[in-house]
């Protein structure tokens, strides 16, 4: 196993081949290749576009972003002054350690805490600690965030948030179909009206596809979910992160992103493990971990085959 660092990028190989590369930038996975037991050539298992900006000048346009403290718009009263989707993805985080490095697989982790210019627009205490771990073949990605605060007053001084990790999965858009999400709640942001965004729907799919702009946030998903396509697939399943947004936004709104590459909407979907419906709250001194462990799904299965 190796770990290297080398101008803002982290990388980490496995001794069977598979290998994880991340930035410092926002803690970005930006690659993830994987083989399988019956093709053991490790494949990128990741979209990135090529238009994506790698140089820390914005967030990057695929790989793993890590969402925090909001998702989307900000609506929380404390999280105003924050961007889109907040400040992790564009923050620089602090390699802080090798966590393991043996037979099984290899982990690091990255931290981030408030500086000036996160203070100026987000005035909590916080600590951010980031675990990347890669196996032969599966990633796992472990947010730690823990309330810093030394209050004592009640009620007490929480900290509230949301966290997602927005997941670009390297697949055939068209082909894609995302399970089980049958009769699960979902919000349809691709409503043309607030008030049809906010009025939950019930999901009557065995399988859900991405053939039509999507933007779907699932609450209470279940925790366990496949992406197969002819050929291939994907299995994540995760641990405090109750919902799972499912998007794609097609030609019809992939065509409008200045760093979306051309047709690149054709090549992946969005499966987007995260803690969106309300606010995660933790008290001083507590810590929340959400993880995510996303394994190659080995022998191809469609939902006619469970």
């Amino acid at each position: 196993m190796t770990v290297k660092q080398v101008s803002g990028r982290v990388t980490l190989t496995h001794a069977k081949g598979s290998s994880v590369e991340l930035l410092l930038y926002g803690a970005t996975v930006i690659s993830w290749k994987s083989g399988t037991i019956t093709e053991p050539q490790p494949i990128e298992r990741l979209f990135v576009s090529s238009k994506a900006a790698l140089d820390g000048s914005k967030p990057v346009r695929g790989g793993i972003p890590v969402i925090f403290p909001c998702f989307g718009p900000p609506t929380h009263p404390e999280h105003m002054g924050l961007a889109q989707h907040g400040f992790a993805r564009n923050e620089v985080w602090k390699f802080d350690s090798i966590v393991m490095d043996n037979d099984e697989g290899v982990s690091v982790q990255l931290t981030l805490e408030p500086t000036v210019g996160i203070t100026a627009k987000y005035d909590r205490p916080f600590h951010l600690a980031y675990v990347v771990t890669l196996a032969e073949h599966q990633i796992s990605t472990d947010l730690h965030v823990t309330n810093t605060s030394t209050s004592t007053t009640y009620p007490p001084d929480n900290l509230e948030f949301q966290a997602l990790f927005h997941n670009y999965i390297r697949a055939p858009a068209n082909d894609v179909l995302v399970f089980p999400l049958q009769n699960k709640s979902y919000f349809d942001k691709t409503e043309a009206s607030e008030e049809a965004r906010n009025k939950p729907k019930v999901e009557t799919r065995a399988g859900v596809d991405v053939r039509q702009f999507t933007d779907s946030v699932y609450e209470d998903a279940g925790g366990k979910y496949e992406v197969t396509w002819p050929g291939g697939g994907v299995e994540i399943t995760v641990r405090e992160l109750n919902d799972v947004v499912v998007w794609n936004p097609q030609q019809a709104a992939g065509a409008k992103m200045g760093d979306m590459e051309d047709g690149g909407w054709e090549r992946y979907v969005c499966v987007e493990p995260g803690y969106v419906r309300g606010f995660a709250k933790i008290e001083p001194g507590k810590t929340w971990i959400g993880q995510q462990v996303i394994s190659v799904i080995h022998h191809e299965r469609r939902i006619n085959q469970l």
